[in-house]
Protein backbone atom coordinates (compact mmCIF):
# COMPACT_ATOMS: atom_id res chain seq x y z
CA UNK A 1 0.00 0.00 0.00
CA UNK A 2 2.58 2.03 1.28
CA UNK A 3 4.39 1.46 -2.63
CA UNK A 4 1.04 2.50 -4.18
CA UNK A 5 0.66 5.91 -2.46
CA UNK A 6 4.00 7.22 -3.16
CA UNK A 7 4.64 6.02 -7.09
CA UNK A 8 4.19 8.13 -9.72
CA UNK A 9 4.30 8.28 -13.00
CA UNK A 10 7.43 9.22 -14.59
CA UNK A 11 6.27 11.38 -17.31
CA UNK A 12 3.13 13.15 -14.89
CA UNK A 13 5.53 16.14 -13.95
CA UNK A 14 7.09 16.86 -17.36
CA UNK A 15 4.16 17.28 -18.81
CA UNK A 16 2.20 19.43 -16.37
CA UNK A 17 4.88 21.68 -16.53
CA UNK A 18 5.62 21.69 -20.15
CA UNK A 19 1.63 22.27 -20.14
CA UNK A 20 2.21 25.20 -17.48
CA UNK A 21 5.37 26.72 -19.59
CA UNK A 22 3.03 26.77 -22.96
CA UNK A 23 0.07 28.44 -20.65
CA UNK A 24 2.15 31.23 -19.36
CA UNK A 25 4.29 31.71 -22.46
CA UNK A 26 0.33 32.39 -24.45
CA UNK A 27 -0.34 34.59 -21.95
CA UNK A 28 2.50 36.65 -22.25
CA UNK A 29 2.74 36.80 -25.89
CA UNK A 30 -1.17 37.67 -26.08
CA UNK A 31 -0.42 40.56 -24.00
CA UNK A 32 2.41 41.46 -25.40
CA UNK A 33 0.78 41.71 -28.78
CA UNK A 34 -2.57 43.90 -27.29
CA UNK A 35 -0.15 46.14 -25.83
CA UNK A 36 1.35 46.61 -29.11
CA UNK A 37 -1.78 47.12 -31.12
CA UNK A 38 -2.77 49.95 -27.99
CA UNK A 39 0.52 51.21 -28.40
CA UNK A 40 0.77 51.82 -32.23
CA UNK A 41 -3.14 53.09 -31.85
CA UNK A 42 -1.70 55.91 -29.88
CA UNK A 43 0.93 56.35 -32.40
CA UNK A 44 4.86 57.77 -32.71
CA UNK A 45 5.05 59.59 -29.55
CA UNK A 46 4.39 56.35 -27.67
CA UNK A 47 6.34 54.13 -30.18
CA UNK A 48 9.36 56.08 -29.60
CA UNK A 49 9.47 56.16 -26.24
CA UNK A 50 8.67 51.81 -25.94
CA UNK A 51 12.05 51.68 -28.87
CA UNK A 52 14.08 53.90 -25.99
CA UNK A 53 13.18 51.22 -23.46
CA UNK A 54 13.26 48.21 -25.53
CA UNK A 55 16.28 49.13 -26.54
CA UNK A 56 17.60 50.46 -23.05
CA UNK A 57 16.65 47.20 -21.67
CA UNK A 58 17.90 44.62 -24.56
CA UNK A 59 21.43 46.34 -24.10
CA UNK A 60 21.29 46.04 -20.04
CA UNK A 61 20.73 42.29 -20.38
CA UNK A 62 23.69 42.07 -22.54
CA UNK A 63 26.40 43.95 -20.99
CA UNK A 64 24.97 42.50 -17.02
CA UNK A 65 26.06 39.10 -19.08
CA UNK A 66 29.49 40.35 -20.01
CA UNK A 67 30.04 42.07 -16.48
CA UNK A 68 29.12 38.99 -15.06
CA UNK A 69 30.87 36.87 -17.37
CA UNK A 70 34.82 39.30 -16.79
CA UNK A 71 34.36 39.39 -12.97
CA UNK A 72 35.74 42.88 -12.88
CA UNK A 73 35.31 44.79 -9.49
CA UNK A 74 33.11 47.69 -9.31
CA UNK A 75 35.02 50.32 -10.93
CA UNK A 76 33.66 53.89 -9.77
CA UNK A 77 31.61 55.05 -13.41
CA UNK A 78 32.77 52.64 -15.43
CA UNK A 79 28.89 51.13 -15.74
CA UNK A 80 27.88 54.83 -16.27
CA UNK A 81 30.66 55.07 -18.96
CA UNK A 82 28.73 52.32 -20.97
CA UNK A 83 25.42 54.53 -20.53
CA UNK A 84 27.21 57.28 -21.78
CA UNK A 85 28.27 55.79 -25.21
CA UNK A 86 24.56 54.56 -25.64
CA UNK A 87 23.44 57.71 -24.97
CA UNK A 88 25.93 59.35 -27.92
CA UNK A 89 25.13 56.93 -30.32
CA UNK A 90 21.75 57.47 -29.92
CA UNK A 91 22.14 61.18 -30.38
CA UNK A 92 24.11 60.80 -33.63
CA UNK A 93 21.46 58.49 -35.12
CA UNK A 94 18.88 60.68 -34.22
CA UNK A 95 20.25 64.19 -35.17
CA UNK A 96 19.34 63.84 -38.58
CA UNK A 97 15.73 62.26 -37.81
CA UNK A 98 14.98 65.32 -35.62
CA UNK A 99 15.98 67.07 -38.36
CA UNK A 100 13.78 65.93 -40.96
CA UNK A 101 10.52 64.66 -39.29
CA UNK A 102 10.46 67.24 -36.39
CA UNK A 103 11.53 70.73 -38.04
CA UNK A 104 8.81 72.92 -36.49
CA UNK A 105 9.80 71.46 -33.19
CA UNK A 106 13.49 72.19 -33.87
CA UNK A 107 12.84 75.70 -35.01
CA UNK A 108 10.77 76.58 -31.94
CA UNK A 109 13.64 75.65 -29.76
CA UNK A 110 16.46 77.60 -29.79
CA UNK A 111 18.90 74.87 -27.72
CA UNK A 112 17.04 71.64 -30.26
CA UNK A 113 18.03 73.42 -33.52
CA UNK A 114 21.44 74.04 -31.57
CA UNK A 115 22.03 70.58 -31.03
CA UNK A 116 20.32 69.05 -34.53
CA UNK A 117 22.48 71.42 -36.54
CA UNK A 118 26.13 70.66 -35.32
CA UNK A 119 24.70 66.77 -34.12
CA UNK A 120 27.51 65.50 -35.89
CA UNK A 121 30.34 67.60 -35.03
CA UNK A 122 28.81 67.14 -30.99
CA UNK A 123 28.72 64.05 -31.54
CA UNK A 124 32.31 63.77 -32.24
CA UNK A 125 33.31 65.62 -29.37
CA UNK A 126 31.37 63.63 -26.77
CA UNK A 127 32.31 61.15 -28.03
CA UNK A 128 36.14 61.28 -27.70
CA UNK A 129 35.70 62.94 -24.44
CA UNK A 130 34.12 58.86 -23.68
CA UNK A 131 37.42 57.55 -25.15
CA UNK A 132 39.48 60.24 -22.92
CA UNK A 133 37.08 59.21 -19.85
CA UNK A 134 37.60 55.32 -20.60
CA UNK A 135 41.22 55.68 -20.62
CA UNK A 136 41.45 57.61 -17.62
CA UNK A 137 39.91 54.30 -15.74
CA UNK A 138 42.32 52.12 -16.91
CA UNK A 139 43.72 49.82 -14.05
CA UNK A 140 46.60 48.08 -14.67
CA UNK A 141 45.51 44.72 -13.22
CA UNK A 142 42.35 44.87 -15.68
CA UNK A 143 43.30 46.68 -18.71
CA UNK A 144 42.38 43.58 -20.65
CA UNK A 145 39.10 43.24 -19.45
CA UNK A 146 37.82 46.66 -19.48
CA UNK A 147 39.30 46.81 -23.15
CA UNK A 148 36.61 43.83 -23.94
CA UNK A 149 33.61 45.42 -22.16
CA UNK A 150 34.98 48.80 -23.86
CA UNK A 151 34.02 46.89 -27.57
CA UNK A 152 31.30 45.02 -26.52
CA UNK A 153 29.60 48.16 -25.45
CA UNK A 154 30.43 49.18 -29.38
CA UNK A 155 29.22 45.74 -30.92
CA UNK A 156 26.01 46.30 -29.08
CA UNK A 157 25.25 49.73 -30.28
CA UNK A 158 25.66 48.67 -33.81
CA UNK A 159 23.51 45.55 -33.07
CA UNK A 160 21.09 47.22 -30.85
CA UNK A 161 21.09 50.96 -31.04
CA UNK A 162 21.77 51.17 -35.02
CA UNK A 163 19.18 48.72 -35.66
CA UNK A 164 16.71 50.46 -33.46
CA UNK A 165 17.23 53.54 -35.25
CA UNK A 166 16.11 51.46 -38.48
CA UNK A 167 13.05 50.63 -36.63
CA UNK A 168 12.63 53.91 -36.11
CA UNK A 169 13.33 55.22 -39.56
CA UNK A 170 11.16 52.73 -41.31
CA UNK A 171 8.11 54.29 -39.21
CA UNK A 172 8.13 57.57 -40.51
CA UNK A 173 7.76 55.62 -44.24
CA UNK A 174 4.45 54.67 -42.50
CA UNK A 175 3.26 52.53 -39.53
CA UNK A 176 2.00 49.29 -41.73
CA UNK A 177 6.00 48.77 -42.45
CA UNK A 178 6.52 48.53 -38.74
CA UNK A 179 3.31 46.30 -38.24
CA UNK A 180 4.32 44.08 -40.95
CA UNK A 181 7.67 43.40 -39.54
CA UNK A 182 6.68 42.51 -36.33
CA UNK A 183 3.38 40.29 -37.58
CA UNK A 184 5.76 38.19 -40.07
CA UNK A 185 8.05 37.76 -37.15
CA UNK A 186 5.46 36.44 -34.64
CA UNK A 187 4.06 34.78 -37.50
CA UNK A 188 6.94 32.57 -38.08
CA UNK A 189 7.45 32.01 -34.83
CA UNK A 190 4.38 30.75 -33.59
CA UNK A 191 3.90 28.50 -37.03
CA UNK A 192 7.47 27.42 -36.50
CA UNK A 193 6.46 26.46 -32.54
CA UNK A 194 3.58 24.45 -33.90
CA UNK A 195 4.60 22.72 -36.56
CA UNK A 196 7.86 21.79 -35.15
CA UNK A 197 6.05 20.53 -31.73
CA UNK A 198 3.64 18.24 -33.95
CA UNK A 199 5.41 17.15 -37.32
CA UNK A 200 9.01 17.97 -36.48
CA UNK A 201 11.58 15.11 -36.91
CA UNK A 202 14.63 16.49 -38.14
CA UNK A 203 16.98 18.83 -36.18
CA UNK A 204 17.76 22.18 -37.93
CA UNK A 205 21.06 23.21 -36.38
CA UNK A 206 22.43 22.40 -33.43
CA UNK A 207 22.24 25.95 -31.74
CA UNK A 208 19.07 25.43 -31.20
CA UNK A 209 18.26 21.62 -30.78
CA UNK A 210 14.37 22.69 -30.61
CA UNK A 211 14.05 23.69 -34.08
CA UNK A 212 12.99 21.40 -36.36
CA UNK A 213 13.45 21.64 -40.47
CA UNK A 214 10.03 20.75 -40.80
CA UNK A 215 8.50 23.69 -38.28
CA UNK A 216 11.59 25.72 -40.42
CA UNK A 217 9.71 24.86 -44.02
CA UNK A 218 5.69 24.50 -42.70
CA UNK A 219 6.57 27.83 -40.79
CA UNK A 220 7.75 29.59 -43.48
CA UNK A 221 5.05 28.64 -45.72
CA UNK A 222 2.38 29.65 -43.47
CA UNK A 223 4.41 32.90 -42.70
CA UNK A 224 4.26 33.95 -46.68
CA UNK A 225 0.44 32.73 -46.90
CA UNK A 226 -0.80 34.95 -43.84
CA UNK A 227 1.57 37.14 -44.19
CA UNK A 228 -0.11 38.09 -47.59
CA UNK A 229 -3.53 37.97 -46.12
CA UNK A 230 -2.79 40.51 -43.18
CA UNK A 231 -0.80 43.04 -45.71
CA UNK A 232 -4.11 42.35 -47.80
CA UNK A 233 -6.32 43.49 -44.23
CA UNK A 234 -3.89 46.34 -43.66
CA UNK A 235 -3.80 48.14 -47.08
CA UNK A 236 -7.60 48.84 -45.60
CA UNK A 237 -6.46 50.76 -42.71
CA UNK A 238 -6.10 54.07 -43.41
CA UNK A 239 -3.69 55.32 -40.66
CA UNK A 240 -1.71 52.58 -40.96
CA UNK A 241 -0.48 53.85 -44.87
CA UNK A 242 -0.57 57.09 -44.13
CA UNK A 243 3.00 58.46 -42.81
CA UNK A 244 3.54 60.39 -39.88
CA UNK A 245 3.51 64.20 -40.32
CA UNK A 246 2.41 67.34 -38.96
CA UNK A 247 -1.09 68.77 -38.65
CA UNK A 248 -1.52 72.10 -37.60
CA UNK A 249 1.79 72.53 -34.85
CA UNK A 250 0.75 68.73 -33.92
CA UNK A 251 2.91 65.77 -34.85
CA UNK A 252 0.38 63.30 -35.89
CA UNK A 253 -0.77 60.80 -38.00
CA UNK A 254 -2.72 62.91 -40.87
CA UNK A 255 -5.56 60.45 -42.03
CA UNK A 256 -6.52 62.60 -44.67
CA UNK A 257 -3.36 61.52 -46.71
CA UNK A 258 -2.85 60.89 -50.36
CA UNK A 259 -2.52 57.58 -50.73
CA UNK A 260 1.08 56.39 -51.82
CA UNK A 261 0.40 54.20 -55.10
CA UNK A 262 1.78 51.49 -52.95
CA UNK A 263 -1.96 50.85 -51.10
CA UNK A 264 -3.70 51.78 -54.61
CA UNK A 265 -4.93 48.78 -56.30
CA UNK A 266 -3.11 48.04 -59.13
CA UNK A 267 -3.18 45.73 -62.46
CA UNK A 268 -0.34 43.69 -63.41
CA UNK A 269 0.45 41.19 -66.82
CA UNK A 270 1.64 37.81 -66.40
CA UNK A 271 4.15 37.80 -69.10
CA UNK A 272 2.93 37.56 -72.35
CA UNK A 273 -0.16 35.61 -71.76
CA UNK A 274 -2.37 37.95 -71.70
CA UNK A 275 -3.56 37.51 -68.39
CA UNK A 276 -3.98 40.48 -65.91
CA UNK A 277 -4.60 40.21 -61.99
CA UNK A 278 -5.21 43.34 -59.43
CA UNK A 279 -3.50 43.60 -56.19
CA UNK A 280 -2.17 45.88 -53.91
CA UNK A 281 1.46 46.61 -55.07
CA UNK A 282 2.62 46.39 -51.19
CA UNK A 283 1.28 42.82 -50.80
CA UNK A 284 3.81 42.09 -53.59
CA UNK A 285 6.51 44.06 -51.60
CA UNK A 286 5.02 41.96 -48.28
CA UNK A 287 6.03 38.43 -50.22
CA UNK A 288 9.95 40.16 -50.04
CA UNK A 289 9.43 40.50 -46.30
CA UNK A 290 7.78 36.88 -45.90
CA UNK A 291 10.71 35.53 -47.54
CA UNK A 292 12.96 37.50 -44.89
CA UNK A 293 11.04 36.59 -41.99
CA UNK A 294 11.13 33.14 -43.01
CA UNK A 295 14.17 32.31 -44.27
CA UNK A 296 16.42 34.84 -43.05
CA UNK A 297 15.17 36.35 -39.87
CA UNK A 298 15.26 33.29 -37.71
CA UNK A 299 19.39 33.05 -37.78
CA UNK A 300 19.08 36.14 -35.19
CA UNK A 301 17.81 33.90 -33.04
CA UNK A 302 19.82 31.05 -33.71
CA UNK A 303 22.84 33.73 -33.30
CA UNK A 304 21.37 34.88 -29.97
CA UNK A 305 20.63 31.19 -28.83
CA UNK A 306 24.99 30.05 -29.97
CA UNK A 307 25.61 33.54 -27.48
CA UNK A 308 23.66 31.91 -24.58
CA UNK A 309 25.32 28.67 -25.16
CA UNK A 310 28.90 30.34 -25.48
CA UNK A 311 28.21 32.26 -22.00
CA UNK A 312 26.57 29.54 -20.40
CA UNK A 313 23.35 31.30 -19.33
CA UNK A 314 19.50 29.81 -20.61
CA UNK A 315 17.81 32.87 -21.38
CA UNK A 316 19.18 36.97 -21.10
CA UNK A 317 16.56 37.69 -18.52
CA UNK A 318 13.70 37.01 -16.90
CA UNK A 319 11.06 40.34 -17.08
CA UNK A 320 8.64 38.29 -19.48
CA UNK A 321 7.35 35.30 -18.30
CA UNK A 322 7.89 32.41 -20.37
CA UNK A 323 9.75 33.97 -23.23
CA UNK A 324 13.04 35.65 -21.03
CA UNK A 325 14.40 38.85 -21.49
CA UNK A 326 13.81 41.34 -23.81
CA UNK A 327 16.33 40.11 -26.34
CA UNK A 328 14.84 36.74 -26.10
CA UNK A 329 11.69 38.58 -27.65
CA UNK A 330 13.30 41.06 -30.15
CA UNK A 331 16.63 39.17 -31.67
CA UNK A 332 14.64 38.54 -34.79
CA UNK A 333 12.92 41.29 -34.88
CA UNK A 334 16.57 43.84 -34.74
CA UNK A 335 17.44 41.98 -37.90
CA UNK A 336 14.27 42.03 -39.90
CA UNK A 337 14.06 45.89 -38.60
CA UNK A 338 17.39 46.34 -40.51
CA UNK A 339 16.41 44.30 -43.66
CA UNK A 340 13.04 46.49 -43.79
CA UNK A 341 14.76 49.73 -43.82
CA UNK A 342 17.45 48.74 -46.40
CA UNK A 343 14.59 47.47 -48.46
CA UNK A 344 12.69 50.78 -48.27
CA UNK A 345 15.56 52.66 -49.23
CA UNK A 346 16.39 50.32 -52.57
CA UNK A 347 13.31 49.84 -53.80
CA UNK A 348 10.37 51.99 -52.35
CA UNK A 349 11.99 55.33 -51.22
CA UNK A 350 11.20 58.56 -54.06
CA UNK A 351 11.77 62.49 -53.09
CA UNK A 352 8.29 63.10 -50.78
CA UNK A 353 6.84 66.26 -51.80
CA UNK A 354 5.46 67.18 -48.49
CA UNK A 355 8.70 66.96 -46.68
CA UNK A 356 10.59 68.92 -49.20
CA UNK A 357 8.08 71.46 -49.34
CA UNK A 358 8.60 71.85 -45.33
CA UNK A 359 12.12 72.07 -45.70
CA UNK A 360 11.46 74.73 -48.06
CA UNK A 361 9.43 76.78 -45.65
CA UNK A 362 12.76 75.75 -43.22
CA UNK A 363 14.65 78.39 -45.24
CA UNK A 364 14.31 81.90 -44.32
CA UNK A 365 12.77 84.47 -46.26
CA UNK A 366 15.59 85.19 -48.40
CA UNK A 367 16.25 81.21 -49.54
CA UNK A 368 12.71 80.99 -50.35
CA UNK A 369 12.38 83.57 -52.41
CA UNK A 370 15.89 82.32 -54.79
CA UNK A 371 13.99 79.10 -54.33
CA UNK A 372 11.13 80.17 -55.93
CA UNK A 373 13.36 82.43 -58.91
CA UNK A 374 15.17 78.80 -59.15
CA UNK A 375 12.22 76.76 -59.61
CA UNK A 376 10.34 78.99 -61.44
CA UNK A 377 13.55 79.36 -63.84
CA UNK A 378 13.75 75.93 -64.10
CA UNK A 379 10.50 75.28 -65.54
CA UNK A 380 10.37 78.28 -67.44
CA UNK A 381 13.45 77.01 -69.42
CA UNK A 382 11.10 73.05 -69.75
CA UNK A 383 8.79 74.99 -71.23
CA UNK A 384 6.23 73.19 -68.33
CA UNK A 385 5.05 76.66 -67.18
CA UNK A 386 4.70 78.11 -70.74
CA UNK A 387 2.84 74.95 -71.39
Amino acid sequence: MAMEKTSKDPNETPIIKAKSNALIRTITAISLLSYFAIVVYVGVPLILLNALIIQIKCFDEVITIAYNMKKIPDIPCFRTLNWYFVIVANYFFSGETFAQHFEPYVRKYYALHVLVAYHRFFSFCWYFAGVIWFLSMLKQKLIQEQFSLFFWTHFLIIIISLQTYSLIQTMFEGLIWVVMSICLITLNDIFAYIFGKFFGKTPLILLSPKKTVEGYILGGASTFVFGAVLAYIFCHLQFLVCSPNYVGDSFVLDTNCTRSYLFKVREYSIGNTGYFFSVYPFILHSLSMSVFASIIAPFGGFCASGFKRAVKVKDFGNLLPGHGGFMDRFDCLFLMATFVNAYINAFIRSPDVDKIFQRILSLGEEGQIEFYHLLKGSLNDEGILNG
